[in-house]
């Protein structure tokens, strides 16, 4: 079981961080790869050109160990989800008349380049809401699975919703996208990291992830897994070192038509950033150290005994089986809003996120019993004013 990792980070003493959702506090160790990489800049002349490389090798073969892959090429360098996700749409065959298939509420880098798409093609984006009624995560998962047809092309879901942490059975929907030959595409930033996936056993067709948030990195680097269906696909922008024999300075104006092995292709230009990429490797690493199982044990662990009190006391959270441990959704009893609830915690350094209709609370292996005893006694306390 793993202990508390609060001392590997630099979090002020009196705030209760319960917002990692939000984005991730940096690990020392992660901030001073950093620092590193801006002093390498200090002496060009000593960086080499293996140093294009090297450090993104090692990135995506750590991005490969986390998530269960055998092949590390098949992993791209990516900014954002966004990019990650307009890569997936500009590389499948949508048929005017087809359907794309979304949640509600989902986050936007995972709806726009749907919405273009759709309308492009003349296809349906089909976007599959929650039952209003107890029994809200099973309901809306078998209301995915329903969506899902023979005219679907394509789902695009994440695992664990970012509103309120739903949490969508990628198993069974993965199976039913198979049956219809429809593309499996997930966003994987609110799980990847602190929820175990596998994409031996949720198959999907491509996985993207921002890196700021629970993989611990820094903002504006991401990992993207494509698998076979994007083999050989076009990328969205035409940068030197995605192309074969890019290893090579000399043979640069030597301009090559064919692309480098696997979803390189797929990586944004200057994919070698001497900051970003060396954070996160340490990111990745530190991550794995803990491994996704020991991560949302150490949460269920400390969000259980706090939920059995809100509970008690009013508040509706999703059923365990359809709910994360590292990120869930509290919503008041009666008519108190939850940007209230939110501004009340803040006074009391409690942090958290309100997202649609609910209190977003996202604990991580830095938080500690006293964090959750400072949002239990904030939340109940609302409930008396």
């Amino acid at each position: 079981m793993l202990t508390c990792q609060k001392g590997l980070f630099s979090l002020p003493e009196g705030l209760h961080y319960l917002n990692c959702a939000y984005m991730s506090p940096l690990a020392s160790a992660v901030e001073a790869a950093g620092i590193e990489g801006i002093r390498r800049k200090r002496n060009p002349a000593l960086v080499t050109a293996d140093h294009f490389f090297a450090d993104g090798d090692r990135l995506r073969a750590a991005f490969a160990r986390l998530v269960g892959a055998a092949d590390s090429s098949r992993v791209a360098i990516v900014p954002s989800v966004s990019y990650g996700i307009a890569t997936a749409a500009r590389n499948l065959r949508i048929e005017s008349g087809s359907n794309l298939v979304v949640l509600h509420e989902q986050f936007p880098s995972n709806i726009y380049s749907w919405m273009r798409a759709a309308g492009d093609a003349g296809a349906e984006l089909r976007i599959v809401r929650p039952p209003e009624s107890d029994g809200r995560g099973r309901g809306w998962n078998e209301r995915l699975l329903e969506a899902i047809d023979a005219r679907t092309a394509a789902v695009a879901i994440p695992h664990v919703h970012w509103a309120d942490g739903t949490v969508f059975d990628l198993a069974a929907v993965s199976a039913r996208t198979r049956d219809v030959d429809a593309a499996l595409i997930v966003d994987g930033t609110q799980s990847v990291g602190a929820f175990p996936f596998d994409v031996a056993v949720h198959r999907p067709d491509a996985l993207v992830c921002a890196g700021y948030k629970w993989l611990m990195g820094p903002y504006s680097i991401g990992l993207a897994w494509f698998g076979e269906r994007f083999d050989g696909g076009q990328p969205l922008e035409d940068n030197w070192i995605s192309r074969r024999g890019s290893r090579d300075f000399a043979r640069l104006v030597d301009y090559q038509p064919e692309y480098g092995e696997g979803a390189a292709r797929y990586d944004v230009g200057e994919r070698s950033n001497f900051i970003l990429v060396p954070m996160m490797l340490a990111a990745l690493e530190m991550v794995s150290s803990w491994g996704p199982d020991r991560v949302q044990a150490y949460c269920r662990g400390l969000a259980e005994p706090a939920l059995d009190i809100l509970r008690g006391a009013g508040f509706r959270v999703e059923d365990a089986r359809f709910r994360a441990s590292h990120l869930f959704g509290l919503r008041a009893p009666g008519s108190v809003p939850a940007e209230t609830v939110r501004s009340r915690l803040e006074e009391r350094g409690v942090r958290v996120s309100v997202r649609g209709d609910a209190v977003r609370v996202s604990p991580h292996v830095y938080n500690d019993r006293a964090d959750l005893d400072a949002l239990v006694g904030g939340l109940t306390d609302v409930l008396r004013i």
